[in-house]
């Protein structure tokens, strides 16, 4: 467990900026890539279009 919110935070990113070999997010509404990661009911994972509002899991 980190000592701080800061060590937390930095593992977080590194493990965002390392490359991965995955598939972009498409918004199956708009088509936009610009797509977050969002907590969904009962502790599932949802997706959330940040260019048009669109919510999927």
């Amino acid at each position: 467990m980190p000592a701080s919110i800061h060590e937390e935070v930095d593992h977080l990113l590194g493990a965002v900026s390392t490359p991965r070999t995955s598939t972009r997010l498409g918004c199956p509404s708009c088509g936009s890539a610009h797509a977050a990661q969002v907590l969904g009911d009962n502790g599932g994972i949802s997706y959330m279009c940040t260019a048009c509002g669109h919510s999927w899991s």
